[in-house]
Parts: C-alpha cells; sequence; structure tokens
C-alpha cells in the first residue's frame, strides 16, 4: 500500500510495469520527461547515473526500467521530492533508486566532481517573467520557471557532475537551443546527438532533445524527427512504442 496525500494518484508507467505517484496541483509528469529517458544513453550493468530537477522522480523510475546500475534524482522542492521517494519504495527499488532533496547547484561539491557517467536533466523551461506572468501554484511556478534554477546553474551543474567521456542529455524547447549549445561549449559539454520532436507532420517542434560528451570532439548528428501525433490525433506508432513498449 502507498499513502497518498491530498489530491494524489497512483498512475501506470505502462511499458516500465511500473507506478508513480502524480498531483495535478502539485507535479505530474510531461511526455517530455519519457522522451529524455528514451533518449539518453544509459549503461547497462555498471556505472551510475544522476538525474537533475527530478521532480516526482519520474525519469529514474523510467530509467530503471534500462538499466540495473544506481540511479539519484535531485529535487529541490520538498514535496516532490516526497511524492518521488514514496514512488522508488513503492515500487520496491530503494536499492538502486535514491533521492537527494536539495539544490543542483550544491550537488558537484555534495557528491563529488566527475562521479558520474550519465547526468540528465529536465530543467524549468521558461525564464522568469514579471510577477503577474507567474503562475500562482508556488509548485508549478518553479517547475516551469527559472526561479530557483537556471538554464546555465543546470549545465554547469552536470558538467561538474559528469566524468570526462561521460553523457549529458538534456530535454527543453527548441527556441533555448542556442543558448542550450553555447553553455554546453562553455563548460566543456560537446553536443553530439540532437533530435526534435514534432507535435504532427507539417507542425513546428515543439520539443528538442540534446546529448553531449564531456570534453568530446565535435561531430554532431541530427537524428530524425520524431512525431507525436497523426492526423487523426492518435499516437504515432513511435510513441506508441516509446509509452507502452509496443
Amino acid at each position: 500500500m502507498v499513502n497518498l496525500k491530498d489530491d494524489e494518484r497512483l498512475d501506470f508507467l505502462l511499458a516500465e510495469e511500473l507506478r508513480i505517484i502524480q498531483s495535478p496541483s502539485v507535479f505530474a509528469f510531461s511526455l517530455d520527461a519519457v522522451l529524455l529517458a528514451r533518449f539518453v544513453y544509459v549503461p547497462i550493468q555498471k556505472g551510475n547515473i544522476i538525474d537533475l530537477c527530478s521532480g516526482n522522480g519520474v525519469i529514474p523510475l523510467f530509467l530503471s526500467a534500462r538499466t540495473k546500475v544506481t540511479i539519484i534524482g535531485v529535487e529541490i522542492q520538498e514535496r516532490l521530492y516526497d511524492m518521488a521517494f514514496r514512488s522508488i519504495e513503492y515500487n520496491g527499488l530503494q536499492g538502486r533508486l535514491q533521492m537527494i532533496h536539495g539544490d543542483i547547484k550544491e550537488m558537484p561539491n555534495q557528491l563529488g566532481f566527475g562521479k558520474f557517467d550519465v547526468v540528465t536533466c529536465n530543467p524549468p523551461y521558461f525564464t522568469t517573467p514579471s510577477k503577474g506572468e507567474i503562475n500562482p501554484n508556488e509548485h508549478l511556478a518553479i517547475a516551469r520557471h527559472e526561479i530557483l534554477c537556471t538554464l546555465e546553474d543546470a549545465v554547469k551543474a552536470s558538467s561538474q557532475l559528469v566524468r570526462q567521456g561521460g553523457k549529458v542529455a538534456f530535454v527543453h524547447r527548441p527556441g533555448r537551443l542556442m543558448d542550450i549549445i553555447t553553455l554546453m561549449r562553455q563548460y566543456r559539454l560537446e553536443p553530439k546527438r540532437i533530435q526534435f520532436v514534432y507535435p504532427k507532420l507539417g507542425k513546428e517542434a515543439n520539443t528538442v532533445l540534446v546529448e553531449a560528451i564531456k570534453d568530446g570532439s565535435p561531430d554532431l548528428k541530427i537524428l530524425p524527427p520524431l512525431i507525436v501525433y497523426n492526423d487523426a490525433d492518435e499516437y504515432t506508432p513511435e510513441i506508441r512504442g516509446i509509452l507502452y513498449g509496443e
């Protein structure tokens, strides 16, 4: 049994046969997190992974089905951290998954520099607007806007945490792609793979996935586009495979 609070619910991660605690008023993961967990390279047997800006722990949970290595998630909001912690316990993954309630900017000093083989991050997408434009819900505002963590904070911490030759993967909005590439190179992360995600064929991309290597040599690959919905507003076979394992 799991102790649910307020408006929390227990959802399936279908392809993984796992369950996750979600809340519409606190945090519920989006397709972006699922795509990042599928996009990033992960070691299968040896190594360690850290996920920054973990929210309710969705990416560590997804990754746990792809690898047997240790995965750490870091989340600054105590309520989201608690949701992630309880989801990990419910799925019996305490031996491989760990959540830290803390600021990603402090993790290199706390956990060590260059200690991780892979770093993933689904950071806040939007720069902080004027107060009237910020969501009045504190949990959602912090998750969506650069209030406690900027894009540079996330890239810098990722670079400090990953070992030389290790991989760092981000999911973000295409409008920030140049910022991502500029910051990654500033912090010795060389972009190696980029994939654009489109809501429908003929529409503009609304998501971008970027994977970089610490101190890697320049050699960027643009992967085939990923289309989410077909003309009938149904998931495409690629997305159904990602979500449901079909």
